[in-house]
Order: C-alpha cells, then structure tokens, then sequence
C-alpha cells in the first residue's frame, strides 16, 4: 500500500487528453483540489479544506457542488449547485492546474455525487480522498437517502482513502461499531466496497480516548489521542483535507493518515470559539 504510486496510476492531468507530469519545474507547489459544500460559517467545507490546504503548503482550488446558510448554530438551508455549472468548475480546474490529490466532501444528493464520480472517472486524479459527509456536526442531514447507494457503487470504488466517522461506517455497512473488532468488520465491507484504504474515524467512540484507525491491504494500526472536553466544528473536513495534502507532498499513505491526524490534533488544541454558541472551530495554522 506504501508503494501505490508505482501501480498504474496516470499523472495529474490537466486539459482533456494532456498530462502534466509531477517534477515538471512549473509546478513547485502541489496543488490540491476540494469537490465539496460552501460553509457561510467559516468552520467547515471547503472553507475549512482551503485553509488546510495553505496550513500545509499546497496550492488549494475548489469545486463547490452545494451553498449553504450555515453557522456555530446550525444549517437553515441548502442550495445545490446545477450539474452543469459544477462540470464548468470542474473543467476549469483540471484545465490549469496539475492537480496532485483530490477531496470529497458534502455531495448533497445523488445527481451530484453521479457527476462527481463520472469526472473523476475520466480525470483518474493521482490520489483521491472521499470523506462521506452525511450529517453535520448540527445534526442536519448532508447527504440524501437516494444518494448513499450512488456513493457506494459509484464513487467509493474510485477512493484511495475513504475517511468514514463512526456513524458514517454505520450508515454505510449497516454494521453498528461498539468495539474494535465491529469497526474491523465495517472496515473490511467498506474495503469491499472498492475503497484502497479506509481510516475509520474515532471521534464519535465513547472513552478518555479518540481512537483513528486504519486499515488496507497490508493490515490495520491505531491511532491515539486524548479527547478533549468540547465539541468542534470541522473536524472531519480537515482531516481529509490534511490527508489529501500529504498524499500531494509525496507522503506515503500510512505516514500521511498519520501527520493528518496529528494536524487536527493541533488544530483543536488551538480552536476557538467564533460565534454565539459554545461549538468551536479549529485553528489551521501552518506546520
């Protein structure tokens, strides 16, 4: 699995039918591209990816596939982006930048995550992080019932590293994860399901402890933090974004799960509180 990028992968492509390769001299920076939903709160989504993205020292472009009315309080409204305007987006970025990892995050509905997929299929981006977005930390819905099957059969076969919470795997296998053994079973459905490498998300587990773990061909680790007494917003969008970040700086995919997870580590022990409500937003401040 440390190996991946010897297995078959095409270069970040660029116009339709061009590539652009890695150690071309024009490219000193990695570029990364987030394919999810605005945050008019600042806290999460690609607000949260794009300050990932320059916390770490990527280059950050964007497609917004929702907008959102959103703050510290919760999410009082949704707005889909037309299919056709977030091809254009799509299009537009590929077309300039060589585009070293890609990150999904909220879809909405299955016509979005369909078209995602289909683009993605055609653009066979060097490494791709698919975080499942489907509920916010609010409690509001992300992510439609209708598109959960699209997700499965469609775009998760593409992930490198799909980025699941513990009631995202649920959702998606159907298994309920009280231990670490059910969190295995979930990973292994999950890996069936086509993603190369799952890390399970620990935030949600009961104890002192967030326990990441990670799973894929070669077998599983752990990874361990002390849980801090707040609730964060963002948490979950960074960390795929982190992760997608150190795929494009050429780390291997264990070590970047693990400088990823450390990140948000950071992050948290940093977060402030922005709004009227005690829900804190992490702190992405360079590494």
């Amino acid at each position: 699995m440390e190996n991946r990028e010897s297995k078959g992968k095409r270069p970040p492509s660029g116009k339709r039918g061009a590539a652009f390769p890695i150690s071309d001299s024009r490219f000193s920076i990695p570029c990364c591209l987030t394919i999810a939903g605005s945050d008019s709160g600042g806290g999460a989504g690609i607000q949260a990816d794009l300050k990932t993205f320059a916390a770490l020292g990527v280059h950050g472009t964007s497609a917004i596939t929702a907008l959102t009315a959103q703050n510290t309080q919760g999410v009082s409204a949704v707005h889909p982006v037309p299919a056709g305007h977030l091809v254009a987006e799509l299009d537009a970025v590929f077309d300039d930048f060589a585009i070293a990892a890609v990150k999904t995050g909220m879809l909405g509905d299955a016509r979005t995550v369909r078209c995602v997929a289909r683009e993605l299929e055609h653009r066979k981006p060097h490494w791709l992080v698919v975080d499942p977005v489907m509920i916010a930390t609010s409690g509001a819905r992300l992510l439609d019932k209708a598109a959960v099957k699209v997700l499965i059969e469609e775009l998760i076969p593409l992930a490198d590293v799909l980025t699941p919470n513990l009631p995202e795997a649920e959702a998606l296998t159907g298994i309920a994860i009280r231990n670490a053994p059910d969190g295995e079973r979930a990973a292994t459905k999950l890996r069936g399901f086509g993603a190369k490498a799952v890390l399970l998300k620990g935030g949600h587990g009961r104890g002192r402890e967030v326990i990441d773990r990670w799973f894929d061909v070669r077998g599983s680790f752990e990874i361990r933090n002390r849980k801090l007494p707040f609730e964060a917003h963002g948490t979950g969008c960074t960390l795929s974004a982190a992760l997608a970040a150190e795929l494009a700086k050429g780390r291997a995919p264990r070590m970047a799960a693990r400088r990823a997870v450390a990140f948000v580590q950071r992050a948290l022990k940093h977060a402030y509180v922005p709004g009227m409500t005690p829900l804190r937003v992490l702190a992405q401040r360079p590494r």
